[in-house]
């Protein structure tokens, strides 16, 4: 055996590289829509209706300029198996929500809500919210008005703009999750950067 292989792994190829650093452009076309890129692989994504800006504020439907720390991955476990990822995981209950309020004291958190209460509800009839990466944007520290609930999610179809948010199609995270380091983010940049 050489002395850089082992023992019990002689002969097994190294797995892929995890991904640390994930990179969102826009479409040179379509603010609203953009690429993904993941390691060598590129994703058509939806963007907020604003396009990617610099001077996040909430209900602005821009999507942050910044780089940006993959926090939690959830998922709808009454419609799919748990993702595979070393992101943090957890299961969507019917009370979650996150608060988009900016005069609540709890703003850009997530939060316990009785269905129906006028939140950004995570269970949604659409599959939008199936698999929610919850992005670190205005959440260290919370200001208050400077927006909320800035997710990776899926997309509807067509890509047609989102929010505020990164949104691909249920392929994409079935491929990139499963790849993304433990600490790992996502930069969103203008073209030109």
């Amino acid at each position: 055996m050489r002395s850089s292989e082992k023992p019990g792994v002689r002969g097994a190829k190294p797995g892929p590289r995890r991904l640390t650093r994930l990179q969102v452009v826009p479409s040179v076309h379509d603010r609203s829509k953009g690429f993904l890129r993941a390691g060598q692989a590129l994703f058509p994504c939806a963007l907020g209706r604003g396009g990617i800006i610099t001077a996040k504020r909430e209900g602005d439907g821009g999507t942050p300029r910044a780089t940006l720390p993959l926090r939690r991955l959830f998922y709808r476990g009454d419609r799919l198996q748990r993702p595979r990822s070393l992101l943090p995981i957890r299961r969507i209950a019917l009370r979650d929500a996150w608060c988009d309020d900016a005069a609540d004291r709890r703003y850009n958190r997530l939060i316990d809500r009785p269905p129906g209460v006028a939140e950004e509800r995570l269970t949604r009839e659409d599959p939008l919210y199936d698999i929610i990466v919850e992005l670190g944007w205005n959440d260290a520290p919370v200001i208050r008005g400077r927006g909320s609930a800035i997710f990776w999610h899926l997309a509807r179809p067509g890509f047609t703009p989102t929010a505020g948010c990164v949104a691909v199609d249920r392929h994409v995270f079935a491929k990139v999750l499963p790849r993304l380091a433990r600490r790992c983010a996502i930069r969103i940049a203008d073209a030109g950067r």
